[in-house]
């Protein structure tokens, strides 16, 4: 190991500045803390600001399902205008008159667009297709076909109205780009339009838990969260310490041997508990004589 980095075990709920990409706020603070392995989950746009987990040590590999609930953003769209990055950070491509609208019509526009939808992801996205982020391709002046994904929108509320900006709320499942439902609603209000400004305020797996600046970390004013505490959304289990030592060898165990909590199903991932410590990432599968075995897929230490 680096004599100059250490271990470092948890998450911190980082409250990521604009003008920044989520890797280069997530090496500052990795550097800082000296840490020897760092990740950081549900990325943010350089322009967005708000809720960034900051994933430590053994907490990476956790990171996956620490955002399988929903998430809630603010954001401002500027209407008349679209962008090439559908936000701030792009040229303006296309300029619409804005029509004359009141606060009632617009949240008409946002009441019709609640519910289970497909959206097609932008071009200018992480995504990748035969290995090639999406993004880089857009900036070659390419575009290509993306499938649609299944998103949810829970909650969509009007903050302000003005004749040509708009700032919205929205609880959204993982998945939503909140880029393309901006350019949405502007449609739905016969214009173009464009985020100006983007903050993720809350998500539901870090509930309750304090976010911290880059410049708390730097003076040290900031607390991980354990990763005992840590609410991941999977189906837990509690096995006692026998059947986790088992497990912890590599070992399979009867479902039937396990006391706390009732295993009826195929399971592909669940959070595995030594009574109150975490023992690590499980699932349940079938033997060949047709019994349901648990054993554990990644250790967490």
């Amino acid at each position: 190991m680096n004599h100059l980095s250490r271990a470092v075990n948890g998450v911190l709920l980082l409250d990521k500045p604009a003008g920044l990409s989520s890797n280069k706020v997530l090496q500052q603070v990795k550097h800082k803390l000296k840490a020897k392995k760092a990740g950081h989950t549900g990325t943010l746009d350089p322009m967005a600001t708000g809720m960034l987990p900051i994933c430590f040590g053994e907490a990476t590999k956790i990171a996956q399902y620490l955002l399988s609930d929903g998430k809630t953003y603010q954001f401002t769209i500027k209407l008349g205008e679209r962008s090439d990055t559908g936000d701030a950070d792009g040229a303006i491509v296309e300029q619409v008159a804005i029509p004359d609208f009141d606060k009632t019509e617009v949240e008409r526009v946002l009441a019709s667009m609640l519910g289970a939808q497909s959206q097609i992801p932008p071009m200018y996205s992480a995504l990748k297709q035969n290995g090639q982020p999406l993004y880089k391709l857009a900036r070659k002046g390419l575009s290509v076909e993306r499938a649609a994904r299944d998103i949810t929108i829970s909650k969509l509320e009007l903050l302000s109205c003005g004749k040509t900006e708009l700032s919205c709320v929205c609880s959204c499942s993982t998945g939503t780009y909140i880029r393309v439902l901006a350019e949405d609603i502007a449609k739905k209000l016969g214009t173009v339009g464009h985020l100006t400004e983007l903050r993720r305020t809350h998500l539901s797996a870090f509930a309750g838990q304090s976010i911290y600046t880059v410049d708390n970390v730097v003076t040290g004013q900031y607390q991980l969260i354990r990763i005992d505490d840590l609410n991941i959304g999977l189906e837990r289990i509690v096995v006692e310490s026998l059947i986790a030592e088992r497990l912890a060898n590599g070992q399979r165990v009867l479902a039937t041997d396990i006391k706390d909590g009732e295993i009826e199903n195929i399971v592909e991932d669940l959070i595995v508990y030594d009574g109150a410590k975490l023992l690590g990432i499980g699932s349940i599968m079938v033997s060949d004589n047709g019994n349901l075995l648990l054993k554990l897929k990644r250790r967490i230490h």
